[in-house]
C-alpha cells in the first residue's frame, strides 16, 4: 500500500538525491542551471541552521536551498502553501540569526 504525503506532494528521487515534491525538484534544476550560468554560486542542499537562544537550543531549520547571487546570501524554502510550523521557524531565523526565508 502506497503511503500519501499529508500535503500531497510526490516525492522525487534522481542522482541528486531525495526531493520532498516535484515543486522542490524543479527549482533544485533551474538553481544548477543558473548556477552553470554563473548567476548564482556555492549552490547548497538541505542546509541545518540550529535555533538557540542564550544558550539553549530550540530547534533546527532546514532550509531546501541555499547559494549566493553576487555578496547576498539567499536561504530558500519550496512550498506548496505556508504552514504553521514554517511562518514560526521563519521567523525564528530573522530574530535569531537576522536571516530572511525566501519561499518559492
Amino acid at each position: 500500500m502506497k503511503v500519501q504525503n499529508k500535503y500531497r506532494a510526490q516525492p522525487v528521487r534522481d542522482d541528486d538525491g531525495y526531493f520532498a515534491s516535484k515543486k522542490e525538484h524543479r527549482h533544485w534544476q533551474t538553481l544548477k542551471l543558473r548556477e552553470r550560468a554563473g548567476e548564482i554560486s556555492k549552490l547548497e542542499r538541505q542546509v541545518r541552521f540550529h535555533l538557540e537562544h542564550n544558550g539553549i537550543r530550540i530547534c533546527d531549520y532546514v532550509a531546501d536551498f541555499v547559494y549566493f547571487e553576487g555578496q547576498r546570501r539567499v536561504v530558500c524554502d519550496v512550498k506548496g502553501f505556508i504552514t504553521p510550523d514554517f511562518r514560526l521557524r521563519s521567523r525564528m531565523m530573522k530574530a535569531f540569526l537576522s536571516i530572511d526565508v525566501e519561499t518559492v
